[in-house]
């Protein structure tokens, strides 16, 4: 994916952004959101969503991978999210 994202730059004449000259990480999400730094997806399924709508990577993959990666990955996050995990039971359970 990385070589068919740059060559595919290259290709097409993308511009580079400026390079981050701050600690990006120590900025507030207001900070970077003013400085023009987008957010990278924070779980799988924002990933994935992201994913769906990416023509680059269903090119590079061919469809038939692509829908193959897109519906097991639906999987695993689905299976994910119906885990309870040890912080919820510790910080939930109490409460009830």
């Amino acid at each position: 994916m990385i070589l068919a994202a740059g060559l595919r730059g290259v290709q097409e004449g993308y511009e580079l952004p400026p390079p981050a000259e701050d600690d990006v990480w120590s900025l507030s999400e207001a900070e970077r959101r003013a400085a023009g730094y987008d957010s990278l997806p924070q779980n799988l399924g924002e990933a994935l969503t992201e994913l769906e709508n990416s023509e680059l990577v269903a090119e590079t993959l061919g469809e038939h991978v692509y829908d193959f990666f897109l519906r097991n990955k639906r999987v695993e996050w689905d299976g994910y999210r119906s885990e309870v995990t040890p912080y919820e039971l510790r910080t939930g359970l109490p409460v009830l």
